[in-house]
């Protein structure tokens, strides 16, 4: 993401696949529209997209991706896809084509800064201050850095939560070793907090119920989930499945 003038935006593309490859896209002005249509300020000639395929747009300083109900779908990094942040670096998949997004410079910025993770992680004291002083050393550290990692980050791998590592909280943000899990919204009202809380508790109180039932085998090498509690774990994924669609559906 770079902007080219005050209150504009812009995004750069490249297509890596498909009949148009090696065509690029440099510095679109957001929104825009991608399909096979004219009028699509990104057209792509594939039979496989739609007229108007997807949408980019900037809003509260990401880059957000949206299906427009496209036949086909639209996947980024292999996942498909309703609603998406992306990142530099990311591959989009409409049809037979693959996109590139961000700039070579975008992408090795975002390389630079997560090659730093690891040095990241081992600085921060679990009860370093704000200003980076604490009983475990000095720390030159701040609230801009996680805030960086956790925008930076994709959870694309289904590994992404192992049973080795600590989940800790780090100044707003939820992490797992040195890896950031998905950040929470900003910015929310008191009414959005509220409703969110309601719905993480809910979601909290059913998994502990279904797991509550489940108990070690002989030998300690696995659990044992009755077959209730694994279909109480099964409606709550299809509970999962369907707040998501329904979040997805209220993109204007």
């Amino acid at each position: 993401m770079s902007e080219a003038k005050p209150n504009i935006v812009t995004a750069t593309f490249q297509v890596l696949e498909g009949i148009d490859r090696g065509v690029h896209y440099p510095r679109l002005e957001l929104p825009i529209t991608i399909g096979r249509e004219e009028g699509n300020p990104l057209r792509l000639n594939d039979e496989r997209v739609s007229r108007f395929h997807a949408k980019i747009q900037a809003e509260g300083g990401e880059i957000i991706l949206t299906d427009l109900e496209s036949t086909n779908g639209t996947r980024v990094n292999g996942h498909i896809v309703a609603i998406r942040r992306l990142r530099a670096g990311d591959r989009i998949q409409l049809g037979r084509t693959v996109l590139l997004f961000g700039s070579p410079e975008e992408i090795a910025e975002r390389v630079r800064l997560l090659a730093n993770v690891g040095r990241i992680d081992v600085e921060i004291g679990p009860t370093t201050g704000v200003n980076g002083h604490g009983p475990h050393g000095t720390v030159g550290l701040s609230t801009v850095i996680h805030s960086e990692m956790a925008r930076l980050h994709n959870y694309d791998s289904p590994d992404d939560l192992t049973a080795h590592s600590p989940i800790q909280e780090r100044m707003g943000h939820i992490f797992q070793g040195v890896k950031p899990l998905p950040p929470l919204p900003e910015n929310l009202r008191a009414s959005d907090i509220a409703r969110m809380a309601e719905l993480f508790d809910f979601l909290h109180r059913q998994i502990s119920h279904a797991l509550e039932t489940s108990s070690d085998l002989q030998g300690g090498d696995g659990v044992k989930v009755p077959f209730g509690g694994w279909q109480r774990l099964q409606k709550i994924q299809m509970a999962l499945a369907m707040y998501l669609r329904a979040v997805t559906r209220r993109d204007g």
